[in-house]
């Protein structure tokens, strides 16, 4: 990657490609530095074509971790199960070097939200992308926190998440991807992080009804995300009302 000075020295569209080819390449860590030399270069409210460059870069980047993440921690449990009492040792310093990746670029999307990105957004679909982005970090960041710097994080991120479901509910066509990747996102915050199945299903049923609605009123540009997240949400709530029938 070109350093610092170089890409000081590049273009906006010059970054843009490099940003793609990065992608292209699977190479996340520039893509993330090119996105945020992008942002310096935006004086104004970021682009959708922009906005989606940062968030494949970072979702990339963190979710290759938490998928790590999740089988450290089921192996630490086996060594566990099996007394292997070095084995855990071994396995648990192992998973919080991971955690502590995921909060290194968890807070870093954070902080390039609240001070680069919201203060510029003038529109309510960027305000509800970057609020929803905010919610979703905080969740990340949940899931391998405990305490009270979890219980901080985790009300942070339905703050977070709420401010970005008024506006979109106000703002925004109940069809719209952003809206809808939201309550997807929001609802499984409510059943994974607060526990809470029945505000998951209502939360995640209202807005699939809402949705099948008003669904001959689509954009072609938007058809194809808003169908596969709604697809997303019924598997959820087919999921979680399984769930319920079995807990009663």
């Amino acid at each position: 990657m070109k350093n610092i000075e170089d890409l000081e020295s590049l273009n906006k569209e010059e970054l843009v490609y490099l940003a793609k080819l990065s992608e292209q390449t699977e190479r996340y860590d520039e893509m993330i530095e090119y996105i945020k030399a992008i942002i310096q270069k935006t004086p104004q409210d970021l682009p959708a074509d922009d906005r989606t460059i940062l968030y494949i870069a970072y979702k990339n980047i963190v979710s290759d971790l938490r998928t790590s993440w999740r089988v450290i921690n089921s192996i630490e449990k086996k060594e566990e199960r099996r007394n292997y009492m070095e084995n855990k040792a071994t396995a648990n310093s192992y998973k919080k070097e991971i955690e502590q990746d995921i909060l290194k670029y968890s807070k870093d999307i954070l902080e390039v939200i609240e001070h680069d990105l919201i203060p510029k957004a003038t529109s309510s679909e960027s305000r509800v992308f970057y609020y929803k982005m905010k919610g979703d970090y905080g969740r990340y960041m949940s899931e391998i926190t405990t305490g009270a710097i979890n219980k901080e994080i985790v009300a942070a991120a339905e703050i977070s998440y709420t401010a970005a479901y008024d506006l979109a509910k106000n703002d925004l066509p109940s069809t719209h991807p952003t809206r809808l990747g939201l309550a997807l996102n929001f609802s499984v915050f409510f059943n994974d992080i607060l526990e809470e199945k029945e505000r998951a299903i209502e939360m995640a049923k209202g807005a699939f009804d809402e949705a099948i609605s008003e669904l001959e009123n689509i954009s072609e540009e938007n058809s194809k995300d808003s169908t596969l997240t709604l697809h997303l949400i019924k598997d959820n709530l087919n999921l979680w009302n399984n769930e319920l029938n079995e807990e009663s």
